[in-house]
């Protein structure tokens, strides 16, 4: 099948005559209905719906209505977000035949700057984990290795773009559930600064660790993206008043940037192959013009055992309601970690709250110093579907605690994140770097991001075979 264009590249399509938004998204339908029984990314398909609205968003076109750079492109919502009218399963039994009433922010946001709705993404359940593997709807499969894991929550959406059957999703990531499909499958996956993307609509896993953000094949696409997700809502008590911003990746260059390579931690604990290529893209960026900075970040050990506290307790208080009435309908892996949470101290999740606001002002300080910090986004690539442990450097390690290492302590912090692929394995797997960078600074972070793609060479010719 022919590879899909990014969305600056379909955009002057649509808007030249040369390729129509009902041809666009055929092509995307298409891709879910030879792809998805093998990969298992989607729930829900929403096939007529998508191609009426693709044929008003063509017909629009062609009145002169034009919507923004969205308008007629093909967009997967994460099964966790609400969408009037379509099934919403929260990747839960508990939810199995839920239809809400009422469209998410972000989905309302979307669909009034042009985007066309394909489908809902599978996901772990209730997104309370990083494999993707729902005992109630079966595994999502990595594009790149079926027998692999697309990396969870949001792995249906990861999995979806690898392999060509949207253009664009959504996702949400509570403890880098956006960033390790984003990782596993080879694809960019922004966790904006917590409060910029409304929550509204969304189920929550960690009231005060969840953040809703773009999922894209290119640096661009997300920024364009993030453009429509982002802007004031009063529906949602944590939204930030601050007015919708465009994402320019005009001049984007890595001259003059002074990134910090932590020597502590993130490069500890991880895959030879993995640290390789993230310290070559970083090698990359210093031949553009960056300047790297070594330096200890603070500690990541303890900063990830407050974060966990943190979500044991507020997803234990977001399914307490559910626990009393449908406990037997959770699978085993979700239902563990809600009791771990039930029944830890109230102590705990107050001392680590205090400790979360230490941690987060000394990350700030370095961030004063420094434009942005430079990480693995993963320690590993993606481990096989059922695996309990994996062999880091001749130790083992549990899947779950290895995967998000790099990843947790962000959503503690709320800083801003974005993963982008750097390069393949000897095994064919994607690894990618996680660029940390200043609260709000997204316009910043997208910028250094595009330029350090373009540095590394990632190219969107590399996809997965399919079957």
């Amino acid at each position: 099948m022919t590879p899909l264009p990014t969305v600056r590249e379909a955009g002057a399509a649509l808007r030249s005559g040369a390729l129509s938004s009902c041809e666009l998204t055929q092509a995307c339908l298409d891709r879910i209905e030879a792809e998805n029984p093998r990969l298992n990314a989607f729930l829900t398909v929403t096939a007529e719906a998508a191609m009426a609205a693709a044929k008003n968003a063509d017909e629009e076109l062609r009145a002169g209505l034009d919507r923004g750079p969205l308008h007629g492109i093909p967009v997967a919502h994460k099964d966790l977000i609400c969408t009037s009218g379509v099934r919403t399963t929260f990747g839960s039994k508990v939810f199995a035949d839920a239809i809400p009433a009422f469209d998410a922010a972000i989905v309302e946001r979307l669909r009034n700057d042009g985007a066309i709705m394909v489908g809902k993404t599978h996901l772990h359940e209730f997104a309370y984990g990083i494999t993707s593997n729902n005992p109630h709807y079966g595994p999502v499969r990595n594009p790149w290795d079926p027998e692999r894991i697309p990396g969870g929550s949001s792995g249906g959406a990861g999995a979806a773009l690898a392999s060509g059957m949207t253009m664009l999703a959504t996702g949400t990531d509570t403890g880098g559930s956006i960033r390790v499909p984003a990782s596993y499958c080879g694809v960019v996956g922004l966790k904006p600064t917590f409060g910029l993307v409304s929550k509204h609509g969304i189920f929550p896993l960690g009231f005060s660790l969840d953040h809703p953000g773009p999922m894209a094949r290119t640096v661009e696409d997300a920024a364009l993206m993030l453009e429509s997700l982002t802007g004031h809502d009063p529906r949602d008590a944590s939204s930030v008043d601050r007015p919708r911003e465009k994402y320019s990746l005009e001049g984007a260059t890595l001259a003059g940037l002074k990134i910090v390579l932590p020597q502590n931690f993130y490069f500890e604990k991880i895959d030879p192959e993995v640290r390789a290529l993230v310290l070559n893209a970083a090698q990359q960026a210093e031949s553009g013009g960056a300047v790297f900075v070594m330096g200890r970040v603070p500690d990541g050990e303890q900063l990830n055992v407050v974060a966990q506290a943190i979500l044991l307790s507020e997803a234990a208080a977001v399914h307490e309601p559910y626990l009393r009435k449908r406990r037997a309908d959770y699978g085993p892996d979700t239902l563990a970690l809600l009791d771990t949470g039930r029944a830890l101290p109230a102590t705990h999740y107050i001392q680590s709250q205090r400790l979360r606001k230490r941690i987060l002002g000394v990350h700030l300080e370095l961030l004063k110093k420094a434009d942005f910090i430079l990480t693995p986004a993963t320690p590993i690539t993606a481990p096989p579907i059922g695996a309990e442990t994996v062999d880091v450097a001749g130790e083992l390690h549990d899947v779950r605690m290895i995967t998000t290492r790099l990843t947790r302590g962000i959503n503690a912090l709320g800083l801003p994140a974005l993963v982008i692929p750097c390069g393949w394995t000897r095994a064919g797997l994607p690894a990618a770097l996680q660029l940390i960078g200043r609260p709000f600074g997204e316009a910043a972070l997208l910028r250094a991001g595009a330029a350090l793609e373009a540095a590394i060479g990632f190219h969107l010719d590399r996809r997965p075979p399919p079957q």
